[in-house]
C-alpha cells in the first residue's frame, strides 16, 4: 500500500509540473489579457461605488417578483450569498482540474481569457445600463430611513479609490440593472456547459442558476427586471463573443502536453505546405519526390505521365 501511495503521488507531482510548465509559457503569451480583465474588475467595482454616491431611496417600486416570492428577511439573506460562493468556489476549482486530473480538456489559462472577456463586455453594459437610471433600491440598506442608504461627499479622491473594500461592496445601492451576481453565475454556467465534460453537472449547473435567480429576487436584492435583463443580456454577450474569440485547442485527443500552435507557427507551416504543393510535391513526406515539368506533363523518378498515352511530338 505505501509503494502504491508513493508511486502514485510520484505520478501526481509530475503531472503537476508538467502543467505548471505548459500553463507558465500560456501565461507568459496571455499575461496582458488577464491582466486587462482584472483592472477592470476593480474599474466595476469603483463605478459601483460612484453610483452609490448620486443614489437617492424612496418608495420600493412594484414588482412582479415580489408579489410572487415570499420575502426572506435579513436574517435569510445570506441564502443566496451562499449559493453564489458555492458557485463562484466551485467554477474556480474545475478551472484548475488539468493540474491534478489525468483527463482534461482545457488550458486554465486560455479559459480564464475567455472568462474575463465575457465578464468585462457585460460589466462594461452594467455600467452604462445603471449609470442611465437610478432606480430606488429594494434592498434593506438602500430603503429609506437607513444610514447606508446615502454616501456622505467622499473628503479625498483616495476614499473614492479605496472602494471602501469589501464592505462598500456588500452594502452598495444603485447599481441595480443588471445583476452582478447573474453575470458571473451565468458566464460559469456557460462556459462549463461548453468545455465541461459531466452532463448531470451542466444540469445542475442550470439548475442552480435558476435557484440563484429565485433567491436574489426573494431576498430583495434585486428587481425582477434586474435578473431578467441579465439572463438575455450575458447569454448574448457569450454568443457573440465566443464566435470572434479564438477557439481553444482541444485536450481530449491524448496530446495533452503539447502546447497549441500559435497564429505566427500555423501560418508558417501553411506556407510550407503551399511552397510544396506548388512544386509539385504533397504535404505527405513520403511524397517528397523530385518532379520536372516537359510540355505540360510532369516527369517522376525520370518516368513520364503520360495523360493520353504519348508525348507529344511522338
Amino acid at each position: 500500500m505505501t509503494f502504491y501511495i508513493g508511486r502514485e503521488s510520484s505520478k501526481l507531482w509530475k503531472r503537476i509540473c508538467a502543467e505548471i510548465t505548459i500553463e507558465l509559457s500560456l501565461l507568459a503569451e496571455n499575461w496582458k489579457y488577464l491582466l486587462a480583465g482584472l483592472v477592470f474588475q476593480y474599474i466595476h467595482g469603483l463605478a459601483a461605488r460612484g453610483v452609490h454616491y448620486i443614489h437617492r431611496p424612496g418608495p420600493t417600486l412594484q414588482d412582479v417578483g415580489f408579489i410572487l416570492l415570499p420575502e426572506l428577511g435579513k436574517d435569510k439573506a445570506y441564502i443566496s450569498e451562499t449559493l453564489f460562493t458555492f458557485i463562484f468556489v466551485s467554477f474556480f476549482l474545475w478551472t484548475f482540474h488539468p493540474f491534478i486530473f489525468k483527463s482534461k480538456k482545457i488550458f486554465t489559462v486560455l479559459v480564464w481569457c475567455r472568462v474575463l472577456a465575457f465578464l468585462v463586455a457585460s460589466q462594461f453594459l452594467r455600467i452604462i445600463t445603471f449609470y442611465s437610471t437610478q432606480l430606488p433600491g429594494p434592498n434593506y440598506h438602500c430603503r429609506e430611513g437607513s444610514k447606508l442608504a446615502r454616501l456622505p461627499p467622499p473628503n479625498s479622491m483616495f476614499e473614492v479609490l479605496l472602494i471602501n473594500f469589501p464592505r462598500g461592496v456588500i452594502y452598495g445601492c444603485g447599481d441595480l440593472i443588471f445583476s452582478s451576481h447573474m453575470i458571473f453565475t451565468l458566464v460559469f454556467v456557460l462556459t462549463y456547459q461548453k468545455y465541461g465534460t459531466r452532463r448531470c453537472i451542466k444540469q445542475l449547473a442550470w439548475l442552480l442558476a435558476i435557484i440563484q435567480s429565485f433567491l436574489i429576487v426573494a431576498s430583495r436584492k434585486h428587481y425582477t427586471v434586474d435578473v431578467v435583463v441579465a439572463w438575455y443580456t450575458v447569454n448574448l454577450v457569450v454568443f457573440f463573443i465566443d464566435k470572434k474569440l479564438p477557439e481553444l485547442p482541444d485536450r481530449t485527443g491524448g496530446a495533452s502536453l503539447l502546447l497549441p500552435l500559435t497564429t505566427k507557427d500555423k501560418d508558417g507551416r501553411t506556407k510550407e505546405e503551399n511552397h510544396k504543393l506548388l512544386n509539385g510535391n504533397s504535404g505527405d513526406p513520403a511524397d517528397w519526390r523530385q518532379r520536372t515539368q516537359v510540355n505540360g506533363k510532369i516527369l517522376e523518378d525520370g518516368n513520364t505521365v503520360h495523360a493520353d498515352g504519348a508525348m507529344n511530338g511522338a
